[in-house]
Parts: structure tokens; sequence; C-alpha cells
């Protein structure tokens, strides 16, 4: 089967990763009055008749890094069931496959990490800064292309942890100039019964960041879980997530959440960098997210350089000493109180 047809037939993922089929650009319309339009291999945007002032124009991608493969999985069914005209989007969409040649191969990257490549336009010397690239102009289009100048524009990037994490599910905000932690934002997260929260106090060039950066999106990378093979996930243990993005992008408006399960919120006190081959950390390599260091307890080092739990402990996340040369081999963040007026606000 050609690839639109199949995309067409709600196959979008398998259509997506089938490399043998050439790609092929296409518009339709679905009996409900939806306009699709498939720009891209595993790029898809969704247009629903009559928008309102309301309307927002959201992005929904997975797959930027090849094996967190829970996030694609529900982005398939997210897709199929729009496709198939079983849910009746309400808001402009912006459905992403992010790197099919990593899924394929069941690795996170083929040559570099993807999520630190949406700073600028990359010089294209590898697949994943070509696709990076592909990324940053399809969100482009879709954002300027906006019928509304006005319309409210969200990115949520789905990913999953390589490690365990005393949170199974938690978000990452990126810093930006803008005012991109909104409470609609925050209600989300709690209708998804996302347990953490992390803001960022400094940008880093990942896919989220270049959303709410370059357009004032309001912009999570979101951690769903742990890796697995496709197929092999646990997604009942992601249904309220589901429930929620599912919600996001039919509902005009999600109501104020009324249950008790509350966001855990950490801002992030340092990024710590390899600058040497000699970094290391002292516990091991597999350590889970969010674990707890009490002050002055040592955590690395680097060159002779040694790296200390500071004033009232800190807890780590993301720690990866085998990165690059000059990328980040962990975050230190802190639980944190917040103040709520029209944005979330980390108190120090």
């Amino acid at each position: 089967m050609a690839l639109l047809k199949a995309v067409q037939n709600g196959e979008f993922l398998s259509a997506t990763l089938d490399l043998s089929l050439p790609f092929e650009a296409g518009e339709w319309q679905l009996e409900n009055g939806v306009v699709c339009q498939l720009t891209a291999r595993g790029v898809l945007t969704v247009i629903p008749p009559g928008l309102s002032a309301a309307s927002k124009d959201i992005v929904i991608s997975s797959g930027v890094h090849g094996d967190e493969t829970g996030p694609i999985e529900l982005l398939q069914q997210l897709v199929k069931k729009i496709l198939l005209g079983d849910l009746m989007p309400e808001h402009r969409l912006l459905l992403i496959i992010g790197h099919p040649e990593a899924i394929n191969a069941h690795t996170r990257f083929i040559d570099e990490n993807m999520n630190r490549l949406f700073g600028s336009i990359n010089d294209e010397t590898n697949v994943d800064r070509i696709r990076a690239n592909l990324l940053q102009r399809s969100v482009d289009t879709f954002f300027q292309n906006s019928p509304s100048e006005h319309a409210e524009r969200w990115h949520l990037d789905l990913h999953s942890a390589i490690r365990d994490s005393q949170h199974y599910t938690f978000a990452v905000s990126p810093f930006s100039e803008h005012k991109t932690r909104g409470l609609a934002l925050f209600n989300f997260l709690h209708h998804g019964e996302i347990e953490a929260m992390m803001l960022s106090g400094s940008a880093a060039p990942t896919f989220s960041w270049y959303s709410a950066q370059n357009y004032g999106a309001q912009a999570l990378t979101m951690e769903l879980g742990k890796v697995a093979r496709l197929g092999e996930n646990d997604l009942a243990r992601l249904e309220a997530f589901n429930q929620a993005m599912t919600a996001l992008v039919s509902k005009q408006a999600l109501p104020a959440y009324q249950g008790d399960k509350q966001v855990c919120v950490y801002r992030v006190t340092r990024t710590l960098t390899k600058h040497t081959d000699q970094f290391t950390f002292t516990f091991p390599a597999n350590q889970a997210n969010f674990t707890y260091f009490e002050e002055g307890t040592v955590l690395g080092s680097d060159n002779g350089e040694e790296y200390v739990a500071a004033k009232g402990g800190e807890s780590v996340v993301f720690p990866n000493p085998n990165v690059a040369l000059g990328q980040r081999a962990c975050l230190l963040v802190k639980q944190s109180e917040v103040e709520l007026t029209d944005q979330v606000v980390a108190k120090f």
C-alpha cells in the first residue's frame, strides 16, 4: 500500500516507519470536514472546520528519541481516532513522529542527540541534523500559517525516561523569555495525573524550548514512564495522561481540576556539564531520577573539580556520564512551593 493511502487509513505510525515506501505529500478532507495535510514523513497537520476565537494551535510530538516508544504508541492512537472520524478535534494540530530512522534502529539517536539540535538551523552533516531542521521548519510553518495571530500556542513533546524514577511521569518546563507556564498548562498536568513538574532556569536547545522561545508556546518536555520496545509498553499506567491529551485536542478548554492529586514542583538549581573525559559520578549511572542527596554529599567530579550537593540538599535528574563533551550530564533540582498568578512561579 502506498504511504499516503496508509496514512489516510489511520496507519500513521507504520507508514512513517516503512522507509521502503517513497514519501508522498497530500491533502484530503474527512467526512466531518476536518482537513488533513501530510507535509513530510511523520508530520501531519489537522485543521477542523469552524475554528473559533478560542481555538488553539497545538503541536504534539513524539519519538524525538527513537527508543522512547510509549508516547509514540499514544500518538498513533490519537491520530487514528482523528483520521477515522472517531474523534473531532477543536483546535489546529501538528502531530509529529520525530525520528523514524532512530525508531527503526531501536536507539535514542543515530549520530547525535537530536533533542540538542533545536537552537538554530544545523549544518546537515548527519540524519539527526537533517531531521531536526525539517522539524523546525514544520513548526515554523504551522505557527506562522495560523488563521489567528492571537491563537494560544501549545507544544507537548512526549518522551520516556531511560531509567527508573521517583516520579513515573513528570514534565520539564523549558526556560524562555515569554510567559509559557500558564495556569491552563498546570491544570492540564493535574488532569493528566503527571506527578512532577520541573521549572528550568536556563535555556537548552530542546524541541519544546524551540516552540516556547520562538513562538511563546505553552511548552513541555513530558517524560511518560520508562523506555521499552514498541508494543511492550504498559499504556494503562498512562491512561490519565492519554485522557487529558484527548480532551485537550477535542474540547475548547479543560475544566478546573477538582481532584486531590497535586503536581510536585521542582526548580532546577544547577546543570552539570561534561567538560572532559574524566567526568564521573559517585553513584551508579542508572541512578533513579529525583534521587535525593543530602547537603555536602559529593556527587561527582570532572578533571579534579568536585561537585557537591548544595545547602538543603539536591535531587538528581537525567544523570548520564556518557554524553558528548559540552553536553548536560545531569540536572540538580530542589522541590519548591509555587506562586500561582497568571503563571506558575517557583518560590525561592
